[in-house]
């Protein structure tokens, strides 16, 4: 039965709930401008008023080609508003991955800030831009949509290859939200942070999340980083979402001294495995808030499992000093495999439900990811958890991490958790490197006080089987990152490959 387009199945319908409950309160403060719940209303059906004039009926596919601003903020609304699926995107990426993701998602048209139309013509693409003084008339209200529609088309980050776009609907967002709004007690009183890159998924929670209350969003400038209690105080900020590995860089900031945010009301980190350590630290620097540990691949919309943080609940059922992932979303099943044998206890988590995308947008990249079985649909997200009597998950690795060491299999995160335990190490991330002899050796980057390799030898000797204990040590102040945020462990395989 074919769906009919209609008011109240669209992502932008948090927008008008948030301006309905605050039509004067602040939607966004991003670089000291701040924007009402109006003036983005008034500026987005102005902004999808001028796009829909572009191609007649519209482009089904807008571009958000723009840094944080109220460009991009307007640009995504205004493409939702047009009934369009939008396709956000850095600026800052290399011009061939650029042109290569407007290209792969079919994007009709651009909203671009500077930036953004300096990115367009390094791509070589000649596509329409929208032009913010275009005098088409505005949309009286956002076009109605079906659940099965796409809302916006993000990429992977390309660890495993070319990036691959996956199309999001409006349906899986609407029972993400519906379950975060019971989950959460958010309100118009609240300020969030907006710290992801508008290309990545965590932000669609951000914007939305707040905006579905009549809350704050408040843009996290880089800057904030060098005194981030301060900017967290200043601005009364009481939802915090980041990876976390935003908690180490305030730690060397001196930024998690007990009791330094006590404005926030919830921690919530994603986007790579939350350490306990860095769970109680940020706990005890943010007293009064709740922390969670949420976990979700692009392919499930955003999260799909989250646990909350309790100091001796969850380091005792830690595994490798990471915390649990928690259950699965409420209307998911979850199957494990061992290669592809079924398995009760542990494998690679594969899960089916309504915030599954039904396959990327080149069907050639689905094979090894979607499968049928069971007469439902599963999405193989290569994550290697262990499922407790409970329903609780934990996560044990990457399936694909897993390398060979002189004969043995080894885990780097189990080589990590390892290296953290040594004196004044504080992290540690391990990776491969050809050895002189042929097969592959570890090389462990870490951070914290800088310890003679001879003496990390020592301690690890008594924790891992003698063959993986890494003999190459490298001390950093901190590491580096990719655009998602995360610590870019291709960069240090790269860096560790060069002769020495």
């Amino acid at each position: 039965m074919t769906e009919t387009p209609t008011a109240g199945n669209g992502l932008h319908e948090r927008f008008l709930r948030g301006l309905a409950l605050s039509p004067g309160g602040t939607a966004v403060c991003v670089d000291g401008t701040s924007v009402t719940y109006e003036e983005l209303h008034g500026l987005a059906l102005r902004r999808a008023g001028a796009l829909a004039a572009l191609a007649g009926a519209g482009p089904q596919r807008v571009a958000v080609l723009a840094d944080k601003g109220v460009s991009a903020y307007a640009g995504i609304l205004a493409a939702l508003y047009a009934g369009a699926a939008v396709v956000p995107l850095s600026p800052r990426f290399p011009a061939g991955r650029t042109r290569s993701m407007l290209e792969a998602a079919g994007v009709g048209a651009v909203v671009a800030d500077g930036a953004g139309r300096a990115a367009l013509a390094a791509a070589g693409l000649d596509l329409p831009v929208l032009d913010e003084g275009a005098s088409a008339p505005a949309l009286t209200a956002p076009v109605a949509v079906r659940p099965s529609d796409v809302a916006y088309v993000l990429f992977t980050s390309g660890s495993t290859g070319r990036p691959k776009g996956v199309p999001v609907t409006h349906g899986a967002n609407l029972h993400y939200f519906r379950l975060l709004d019971e989950r959460y007690d958010f309100g118009p009183g609240d300020v969030f942070s907006q710290y992801f890159g508008l290309n990545f998924d965590c932000a669609m929670f951000e914007l939305f999340g707040a905006w579905g209350h009549g809350a704050v969003l408040q843009a996290v400038p880089p800057a904030a980083h060098r005194d981030l209690p301060a900017f967290v105080t200043e601005r009364g900020m009481t939802v915090w979402f980041s990876v976390p590995g935003a908690i180490a860089f305030t730690r060397r900031m001196g930024g998690l001294a007990p009791g330094a945010m006590p404005t926030l009301r919830w921690s919530l980190f994603a986007g790579e495995a939350l350490l306990c350590p860095d769970a109680a630290d940020w706990q005890a620097a943010a007293p009064r808030s709740r922390v969670e540990n949420l976990y979700g691949p692009t392919e499930l919309t955003i999260t799909v499992a989250g646990h909350r943080w309790s100091p001796k609940a969850s380091a005792r059922r830690a595994v490798n000093g990471v915390v649990p992932i928690g259950r699965l979303h409420a209307g998911h099943e979850l199957l494990l495999l061992d290669g592809e044998e079924e398995s009760a206890v542990e494998g690679d988590l594969c899960v089916s439900g309504p915030q599954s995308t039904s396959g990327y947008l080149d069907a050639g990249d689905d094979a090894g990811r979607f499968f049928e079985r069971h007469g439902r649909r599963w999405y193989r997200t290569g994550d290697r958890v262990r499922l407790l009597d409970d329903g609780e998950l934990v996560y044990l690795g990457r399936m694909d991490a897993q390398v060979q060491i002189q004969g043995f299999r080894v885990e780097p995160a189990e080589v990590d958790h390892a290296v953290r335990q040594c004196a004044g190490v504080q992290n540690a991330a391990a990776v491969t490197r050809p050895a002189p002899g042929g097969g592959l050796e570890l090389v462990v980057y870490y951070t914290g006080e800088r310890v003679p390799a001879a003496a990390l030898r020592r301690e690890l000797a008594a924790r891992l089987p003698e063959a993986i204990v890494p003999k190459v040590f490298r001390h950093v102040a901190e590491f580096p990152l990719n655009a998602n945020r995360k610590i870019d462990r291709r960069r240090l395989a790269a860096e560790a490959a060069r002769p020495d």
